[in-house]
């Protein structure tokens, strides 16, 4: 084995292959060489093509490939097609989907196959938040009942003639895995071992001319690593885990805010799959900037080439979406606060209601600072201080608070993604997380950019946490040669606190 996960051989046994080639196999995704060089020494242009055919060992796609012409453009337009199972668990939603990509890196694709996402927020609503532990055990309670209808969506979902049992080493190594989620494991040992293994080899067609890849087949598993409440996350990656473990399938770690940078890839008019309508392939250009907003992050992320970010801006202590809830509790508003507070702002713009003694006015925290950091723990302070300087918070007075929160929020996130626009010259605007389903954010964002740089946001049901945009992230992540499987698949970790 080579680095990054390519297993790369030459024909003839030589030299190793040169690091030219292995950077271009890697960024396409290929992964299972066999190459024969007409030089040793012969860099990736100097090479050329004369034949090539492919074999099939041992169930797996291998290429032989004699005096091969590997150039950028062969590389990175390559095209096979990958079925990515994905899996999100980071907060309090559990969620898997199928999903089939190609394109390579360059003109991705993507075809939903199936998806299912299983809410915890009425549970979590008495808190006023997610409360870690709980989220986890309705993980442990969702995720096997949600694979089986993702698969039987799909056409996955097929039951064996006869119900083999597991190995004694798999058993026990599947427990070592799933010790911490009992639960789990019962559920996954009641289902797992009665469905037929996906397969994940390519099968000759019917006339024998050419070989095609099985419909009922699953490439890789992409989990959600991090960031996120490491308990919820272990359930994720342990499910993982499991299945790599049983179906002898791959796992590709996936960072959860490169999913929300990569949702607007998938467009959805509608969670019901029945009515989904595929758009027009959304095209970033390069350089590109993600403002990142939801409950966990507020971030600005540069954005070179895909796999390749840089934040140059984050908040100093709270979140925007943090933000959100903490004012909505303040004003007795249910959880989650943000939809809350833009419904009273809405309603305070159409009805242009007037408040009586003090006007309501909330500061816009660093818009001239000279850096692209943001703060919001100031404007919610200045919240709870009017609210204490009040006899009475009536109904009116509630949305024309809320009229202001929102507005300064959008203010300052406008002003800093601007400066960071021109600062880095950025050619397109990707803004992805809970919050950039605020109905009045978008407005103010596509009035304020859309002029001269592309903005795109994710539908509104991909602005949440999903298993859609981890499947997306998986198979970029995986086209930079980011894939584990066997011993090295059992040492990912949950990460907290991951970040770029």
């Amino acid at each position: 084995m080579v680095e990054r996960n390519i297993d790369v051989v030459d024909a003839r046994g030589s030299s190793p292959l040169p690091p030219t080639i292995k950077e271009k196999l890697a960024s396409a995704g290929i992964f299972f060489y066999i190459l024969a060089l007409e030089d040793e020494k012969a860099g990736a242009k100097q090479l050329c093509e004369q034949s090539e055919k492919l074999r099939v060992r041992r169930g797996r796609a291998k290429f032989l490939i004699k005096n091969l012409c590997v150039t950028e453009s062969s590389i990175t337009n390559y095209d096979r097609k990958m079925i990515i199972l994905s899996i999100e668990t980071s907060c309090d939603e559990t969620a898997i989907s199928l999903v089939s990509a190609k394109g390579g890196i360059k003109k991705p694709e993507f075809k939903v196959l199936a998806d299912m996402t299983i809410s915890q927020i009425k549970i979590h609503q008495k808190y006023g938040g997610v409360f870690p532990n709980l989220a986890k055990r309705e993980h442990q309670k969702n995720l096997v009942p949600i694979l089986e209808q993702v698969l039987k969506k799909s056409g996955l979902y097929k039951l064996k003639t006869k119900e083999n049992d597991l190995s004694t080493d798999k058993l026990n190594n599947l427990k070592t895995i799933l010790e911490r989620e009992p639960e789990l494991l019962k559920q996954f040992l009641e289902f797992i071992p009665k469905i037929k293994k996906p397969k994940t080899r390519p099968v000759r067609s019917r006339d024998g001319s050419q070989r095609e890849f099985s419909s009922n087949r699953i490439d890789a598993i992409a989990v959600t690593q991090g960031p996120g409440l490491e308990p919820a996350l272990w359930v994720g990656i342990n499910f993982a885990k499991a299945l790599s473990l049983i179906w002898d399938i791959p796992i590709i770690p996936v960072n959860h805010m490169e999913g929300h940078i990569v949702s607007p890839l998938i467009s959805l008019d509608t969670p019901d799959l029945k009515k989904v309508k595929e758009k027009e392939r959304v095209n970033i250009k390069f350089p590109a900037l993600a403002l990142l907003i939801s409950g966990g992050h507020t971030e600005l992320v540069e954005i070179k080439k895909w796999g390749e970010y840089k934040i140059v801006g984050k908040t100093r202590d709270d979140a925007v979406g943090e933000c959100f809830d903490k004012v909505a509790r303040m004003l007795g508003l249910p959880y989650p606060g943000g939809p809350e507070i833009s419904a009273l702002a809405d309603l305070a713009r159409t009805q242009k209601n007037k408040t009586e003694g003090e006007p309501v006015k909330f500061p816009r925290p660093m818009l001239n600072s000279p850096d692209l950091d943001f703060s919001f723990s100031g404007l919610k302070t200045s919240v709870l201080y009017f609210l204490q300087k009040q006899k009475e918070v009536n109904e009116k007075l509630t949305q024309a608070i809320s009229l202001e929160f929102e507005e300064a929020v959008t203010e300052v996130l406008v002003t800093k993604t601007k400066k960071a626009i021109q600062e880095f010259g950025i050619k397109s605007l990707i803004v992805g997380g809970g919050v950039s389903a605020n109905k009045h954010l978008r407005k103010i964002f596509e009035r304020e950019f859309g002029l001269k740089t592309e903005v795109y946001f994710p539908s509104n049901y991909l602005s949440t946490d999903n298993a859609l945009m981890i499947a997306v992230a998986g198979y970029l992540t995986s086209l930079r040669g980011i894939k584990t499987k066997g011993p090295e698949s059992m040492e990912i970790k949950a990460l907290g606190n991951m970040t770029f």
